[in-house]
């Protein structure tokens, strides 16, 4: 436990391909000092003030992008993923952290259908986060009799469907994406086998 708490809070992992990237850059920068050169070495004298100033002209194009293009190279020079260790995370600063509202707004229940208001509102409340510090608000600007019953058993299905996501650590934790995507549970898991079957014979959406 102690370990865990005070080990690192994310662990960064390069991303896989960077020598080619950094092949490809390193030939578009040759291509770029053969374009400079090239335009130097043959800076017209004898022609016309016309033809000299479009040819310097083009120069200063040419210099600008590739000064831009250096500078997303440079963004793109040792690119690495970070994956978070959300459990040290929540062991170290669960106290501290902050209070969040999440507001659902809604307001026509023909062009947002109520069942997915509700699938909506369901994922939220079921974040891996404190409740005590969560407060999810549904604003139903229509003022539609329709979201309010769906809200009502959305209600009364909640409290079954957030033990249900704690406990086996459910993901999608929206009931119709999970629902619609979940594999079919085999015997192995009998005490989950049963719980799911009973939620999912409740679902009312």
């Amino acid at each position: 436990m102690a370990k865990n708490e005070n080990g690192p809070l994310f662990e960064t992992r390069a991303v896989k391909g960077r020598f080619l990237f950094r092949l490809f850059a390193a030939s578009m920068a040759v291509g770029i000092g053969f374009i400079c050169y090239y335009r130097l070495r043959l800076l017209p004298v004898a022609s016309g003030k016309l033809e000299r100033w479009a040819w310097i002209g083009l120069f200063h194009c040419e210099l600008w992008f590739s000064f831009y293009w250096f500078l997303t190279v440079i963004c793109r020079w040792n690119p690495v993923y970070r994956f978070p260790h959300k459990n040290r995370l929540s062991l170290r600063y669960e106290k501290e952290l902050p209070g969040v509202d999440i507001f659902v707004c809604t307001a026509d229940p023909s062009a947002e259908p109520p069942s997915m208001v509700m699938n909506t509102v369901l994922s939220v409340m079921a974040y891996d986060y404190p409740p005590e510090k969560l407060n999810i608000y549904l604003s139903d600007d229509g003022v539609s009799e329709l979201t309010f019953y769906a809200m009502l058993e959305a209600s009364s299905f909640s409290k079954q469907w957030l033990p249900f996501c704690k406990k086996f650590k459910v993901e999608p934790r929206s009931p119709e994406a999970y629902f619609r995507t979940a594999v079919e549970l085999d015997s192995h898991h009998p005490l989950m086998l049963k719980h799911w079957l009973f939620v999912k014979y409740l679902f009312p959406f």
